[in-house]
């Protein structure tokens, strides 16, 4: 799997009140909650991601509230990945049962800019910000966190469908 595009660079620390404000969990919708992700932090965010976007963050993405709406809202978004120096274990688990495909690249995503155009090859494990033409070796998905990214999710992998 490949995935191509600008990214979107947030700092440490992005808490999941954050990434959907509470105010807007009286909806499921994933369409909805990709209105209002990130407002907070990034008022032009909903209005400017486009789909194959990357989200480039420092430490601890996703943490606070174990809410599954962050991950949905990011993914509604068009964000095609998420690449940060770690996770949240919840926020983590969350975004790869949705089939949203999230690296950690330690101290490396400092080197990552936002508006940078990054590729990233989950299966070699490279990571490219052709930017700044720097290439960053990561540990490729494991079979079966890739196969539910692929797959659309876990529901649709246990399903044994396609996204």
């Amino acid at each position: 799997m490949i995935l191509e595009g600008k990214v979107w660079r947030y700092g440490d620390n992005i808490d999941t009140d954050v990434i959907i404000p509470a105010r807007y969990l009286n909806t499921s919708d994933p369409q909805e909650l990709a209105a209002h992700c990130m407002e907070d932090i990034d008022a032009s965010f909903a209005a400017n991601v486009r789909q194959g976007d990357i989200m480039v963050a420092g430490k601890n993405f996703g943490c606070g509230s174990s809410r599954e709406h962050a991950p949905i809202a990011i993914q509604a978004s068009g964000i095609a990945c998420i690449i940060a120096d770690s996770f949240a274990r919840i926020f983590y688990r969350n975004a790869i049962n949705i089939g949203l495909p999230i690296i950690e690249l330690g101290k490396d995503a400092e080197r990552i800019g936002s508006g940078d155009s990054v590729r990233v090859d989950l299966q070699a494990g490279i990571i490219s910000n052709k930017t700044s033409g720097e290439e960053f070796k990561i540990q490729p998905l494991p079979g079966f966190i890739r196969d539910i990214a692929q797959a659309g999710g876990l529901i649709n992998y246990v399903r044994g469908g396609k996204a």
